[in-house]
């Protein structure tokens, strides 16, 4: 299922990318009327402001001191995974598979909401970057389903031990082990 779904993203992102852009390098280049398109739809910076919802403007100091533990975060996980994982035997989490800065080529956002897309692109893919190292790390040390349903699970939750299934976990414990040093 994980395969087929790996599949599908792989191929829509590529209709996409035939349809509206190309990706070259780090660099998206939408096609020339694309991009007339966009700088005809972007709101210039003054007009953004007075259209604004308030609350928006009000709660921002909120939204972005969120930052310092986003980046303490950041810190302390990548620390544990570069520590730890060489000893586990496990597979690094590349950083740039999760945390991918591109918005900043939509030429119909103003500046401000340029700013508002890094600082989700940032805060979002910490915790995808998060999810995986929690992953492997609980792949390690304990691949076991929970008893009760749980809604949101990591990617590698589907291929866990159920709950109660005890008929040779420690070789089936080792397999997961081994298996998290043979990523790529």
């Amino acid at each position: 299922m994980a395969a087929l779904e790996d599949d599908l993203r792989t191929a829509v992102h590529e209709q996409e990318s035939r349809i509206f852009f190309q990706i070259k390098g780090k660099r998206v280049e939408f096609e020339h009327s694309v991009r007339l398109a966009h700088r005809k739809l972007k709101k210039s910076f003054f007009r953004w402001l007075v259209t604004d919802r308030p609350q928006n403007l009000v709660t921002g100091p909120l939204i972005y001191g969120m930052v310092i533990p986003l980046l303490m975060l950041d810190l302390c996980v990548s620390f544990y995974q570069w520590v730890c994982f060489p000893i586990y035997g496990i597979s690094k989490v590349r950083r740039s598979d999760y945390l991918v800065f591109d918005r900043h080529h939509l030429g119909y956002l103003n500046f401000i909401e340029k700013f508002h897309c890094t600082y989700c692109e940032y805060g979002n893919g910490l915790m995808g970057y998060m999810a995986e190292i929690l992953a492997r790390t609980e792949q390690y040390f304990c691949p076991i389903k929970h008893a009760h349903k749980i809604l949101a699970t990591h990617s590698r939750y589907n291929r866990f031990l159920d709950y109660g299934e005890a008929d040779a976990y420690e070789a089936r414990l080792e397999e997961f082990r081994v298996a998290l040093g043979k990523l790529k």
